[in-house]
């Protein structure tokens, strides 16, 4: 068996497309156009490539770009100030914090600070309560970015075994709670799991978020499973994941890869949030 591959930019470039279609419709009914307000504290390299690429996505979709950009020394209270004025302007459809934040700041009392109806990165406790009640709401962009990537390749997710490889506030927790809101069967592995591979084997649907490289092998893979790796590290062969892909590929029927499958997914489903914020805003105004 050889798996399929799982094309990630192509469905990236599919969602960026309906997002610039939903933006011209917002405009067409009378709003003004989604405003994306990035704000980068610091000088961290990968941080600044990380929010060029976002304000890139947002003015590709005919968003507006409302970066903000503090020094590494600024206090908590400059900080929160900032969230607090982002969080009043109506121009700004959504708030993202990039993270992680210098040292010194608090960076949960400053996510904490983001209306849950601006919160495009979905990390709020008012947003993870949402999701996990069931309730509408902006989701995080990497697991919907996996959700997305399954429907498009449709991966039955209703009475699906599915393992979340991860427990992290960022992906695991939530990938978790959005296959378990499709009627997935789900469990969550860890650190403190006992036999990984015995676990992961169960799934038809396995998710791996453990920030690991190569932690996942074929022996943890049911044969003809759904293998989506959102782990990412560089090496001195360049790019790979969680799993190890050519491995797994030998008996997974569908695979993600490292670099070019969950990836792109995470700006894209960000655009996403983006212009479904500002249509709930719009909607509200009306």
């Amino acid at each position: 068996m050889s798996a399929r591959v799982i094309d990630g930019k192509a469905v990236a470039r599919q969602v960026r497309a309906d997002v610039a279609a939903g933006v011209a419709r917002l405009v067409e009914d009378g709003a003004a156009p989604p405003g994306l307000a990035t704000v980068l504290i610091g000088d961290d390299p990968a941080s600044e490539v990380y929010v060029r690429n976002k304000r890139r996505a947002c003015v590709a979709v005919s968003m507006k770009d409302l970066h903000r950009h503090l020094p590494a020394d600024v206090t908590q209270r400059e900080a929160a100030a900032l969230i607090d004025e982002l969080a009043a302007d109506p121009q700004v459809s959504g708030i993202l914090l990039q993270l992680p934040v210098p040292g010194h700041l608090d960076a949960d009392a400053l996510i904490a600070s983001i209306p849950a109806s601006k919160d495009v990165d979905g990390l709020t406790t008012a947003s993870a309560g949402a999701l996990a009640q069931g309730r509408p709401g902006l989701r995080p962009c990497t697991p919907s970015g996996v959700i997305r990537l399954l429907d498009e390749y449709d991966v039955p997710l209703a009475g699906a075994e599915a393992v979340v490889v991860g427990r992290s506030v960022l992906v695991g927790r939530p990938m978790a709670q959005l296959l378990l809101a499709r009627d997935a069967t789900v469990t969550m592995c860890h650190s403190r799991t006992k036999d990984l591979a015995l676990a992961c084997r169960r799934a038809d649907v396995l998710v791996v978020a453990a920030g690991v490289p190569g932690i996942i092998g074929p022996e943890a893979v049911k044969p003809g499973a759904a293998v989506i790796d959102v782990g990412i590290h560089r090496g001195e062969h360049g790019l790979h994941g969680d799993v190890r892909y050519d491995q797994v590929t030998e008996v997974a029927g569908l695979v993600t890869p490292v670099p070019g499958g969950v990836g792109p997914m995470t700006i894209a489903m960000l655009m996403a949030n983006a212009l479904q914020a500002a249509d709930s805003q719009h909607q509200a105004r009306k």
